[in-house]
């Protein structure tokens, strides 16, 4: 893992506190290794207690205390061991606290600006991205490069600190088991570094595949519920379901195995370093086997846990090192996802003009329309109309700002349509599609979309909702308009979910209503209302410019003209 790839994925506001994080880190590393070098006056103790009168700071420590006995001596030297681990414990708690705040506010930041990303790439690749995907983007990926990468690396740097202080002390105490400590895990480490770099790469790739392919599965068969029943298609979805959470669990038993190996090694290297420590005391006759077996024993019960931790941590970050390519690709960085936010609304008082429009999809070569020009004037009820295909609602999505003309302009009131000024002219007008949003909320919380429900004001939504043929249906919820209307308006009719979208638009006072084909999966009765509600509309509002995309003549019927597109 290139660590310039890495580091292109933190934020600038970000860096800077990464170097008090690698301090707590560096504090926490001097602190465990005080910890274990604590450990070895009680091992004195045990081995023999007369070894105080001999050892330089435990005989001074005797003298300067003025304790008579080496009983009491012993008993003290070991509250004061233990007095010492506490308080470092609690030291070494509080100092991961920074590194723990620092890794769980880049992932919430990472979440973030993944999903403020996501959606200021706009109508065009939302459309052309798998919504599945992009969702376990946001609400996963992120958190995994924060605690299966970053966190890993944190969890390399303070044990790798500590092993070092570790191994200068060892070098110090006893040079002879230095190397034997460096001779036995130096081979480990390299034998499980080379031995699972590539396989643990393939296996971390493999999982994402098949994790992506099964969100995707079960997104699309609760979406298309209706269509796969009627169908017969869920048995070969549910096999294909089978084939994804198969491989992923294959592939995360695999996982699971490898992440016993660094036991399983240092375990065995443990067992050859006593072995090793004892043949060597034997054939040199040297007085101090049992204090070198101990002072192994102490090093290697703090060091294999480190060298452990290490290969683990390595493991994830390789297993999860995909996560570094999807967050770079997304483009997250705040300077490029930061949007202006404003209330302002366009002052619309004369004309919508479209100028010598040409538009054409990223993946196509020819353009869906071109040179096309008309005006749209204040007051005034147009019809578009046109063959499938011909590029109506693309035409709509133009108008509304959610795609970008490939050429040609539009100009409101002689204004030309810009990135700068169009927040202001989508706040000004109101949108009714062929299949309304509907959130699973309330019905006042739907009408009034993206309002807080502190800020709602009832006395227009009971205005709106009168104006949008509502009375009645909201006459028969339980609750009124705080009924929940469920998921994508699962509890309500076509129709009624058409005047919801009525009402959300003029809840907005929009100057321009759009309606995207608002009519065209109704009945014929359903239908006629709501055109008819249309036209009041219209009629109580001379001002109101009302916009329809339509293929049924019978909705355009009370237009003042009509385009049609070729």
């Amino acid at each position: 893992m290139a660590m310039s790839r890495f580091w292109d994925i933190i934020p600038h506001s970000f860096r800077h506190r990464t170097l008090g994080v690698v301090m707590t880190i560096f504090l926490r590393a001097i602190l465990n290794f005080v910890g274990v070098a604590t450990l070895i006056p009680i091992l004195i103790l045990i081995v023999d207690s007369s070894n105080i009168a001999t050892t330089g700071y435990l005989s001074w420590l005797y003298n300067a205390l003025h304790i008579d006995s080496y009983q009491t001596f012993s008993i003290v030297v070991c509250l004061g061991v233990i007095a010492i681990i506490t308080l470092k414990n609690i030291a070494v708690v509080y100092l991961y606290r920074f590194e723990r705040d620092y890794i769980y506010s880049l992932y919430k930041h990472l979440s973030q600006r993944l999903y403020e990303s996501y959606y200021r790439k706009g109508l065009g690749f939302i459309k052309h991205s798998n919504t599945a995907i992009l969702t376990r983007n946001v609400n996963v990926v992120s958190l995994i490069f924060a605690t299966n990468i970053l966190k890993p690396i944190a969890t390399i740097i303070g044990e790798g600190l500590l092993m070092l202080l570790m191994f200068v002390a060892l070098v110090l105490y006893s040079p002879i088991i230095a190397l034997i400590a460096v001779g036995l895990f130096l081979p480990i480490v390299a034998l499980f570094y080379f031995s699972m770099r590539k396989r643990l790469n393939t296996i971390g790739d493999r999982e994402n595949v098949a994790q992506r392919a099964k969100g995707r599965i079960v997104a699309e068969t609760f979406r298309g519920y209706a269509d796969i029943e009627i169908s017969n298609a869920f048995p070969l979805t549910m096999n294909n379901f089978n084939k994804a959470i198969d491989e992923a669990v294959k592939l995360r038993k695999e996982y699971a195995t490898i992440g016993m190996l660094p036991q399983m090694f240092t375990e065995v290297g443990l067992a050859i370093g006593l072995t090793v420590i004892i043949i060597v005391s034997l054939y040199s006759s040297s007085d101090n086997l049992v204090i070198l077996l101990g002072i192994f024993a102490i090093a290697g019960v703090r060091l294999l846990p480190s060298l452990r931790t290490i290969m683990a941590s390595w493991s994830s970050i390789r297993y999860n090192r995909y996560t570094i390519d999807t967050l770079r690709e997304a483009d997250i960085h705040e300077e490029q996802t930061t949007a202006p936010v404003t209330a302002e609304r366009f002052n619309f008082e004369r004309s919508i003009e479209l100028r010598d429009l040409e538009f054409k999809f990223e993946d196509s070569d020819t353009p869906l329309f071109s040179n096309l020009s008309f005006t749209i004037n204040k007051g005034e009820r147009v019809g578009i109309t046109g063959a499938s295909g011909v590029g109506k609602t693309t035409l709509f999505n133009i108008i509304l700002g959610l795609y970008r003309p490939t050429s040609g302009a539009i100009y409101i009131d002689g204004e030309k349509l810009s990135e700068e000024n169009i927040r202001k002219w989508q706040n000004s007008i109101g949108y009714v599609s062929q299949s309304v949003f509907i959130a699973d909320s309330t019905l006042v919380e739907n009408i009034a979309l993206g309002c807080d429900s502190d800020s709602i004001d009832l006395e227009r939504i009971r205005q709106v909702i009168e104006l949008a043929d509502l009375t009645e249906f909201v006459s028969s919820l339980p609750n009124g308009i705080d009924s929940r209307i469920g998921e994508q308006g699962s509890k309500i009719s076509g129709g009624q979910r058409q005047r919801i979208g009525i009402a959300r638009a003029l809840y907005k006072n929009s100057d321009i209503l759009f309606f995207d084909e608002a009519t065209s999966s109704l009945d014929n009765k359903t239908e006629e209302n709501i055109n008819n509600a249309i036209q009041n509309l219209s009629l109580k509002n001379a001002s109101l410019t009302i916009v329809i995309i339509a293929h049924r003549e019978s909705s355009l019927e009370y237009c003042d003209r009509i385009i049609t597109l070729e």
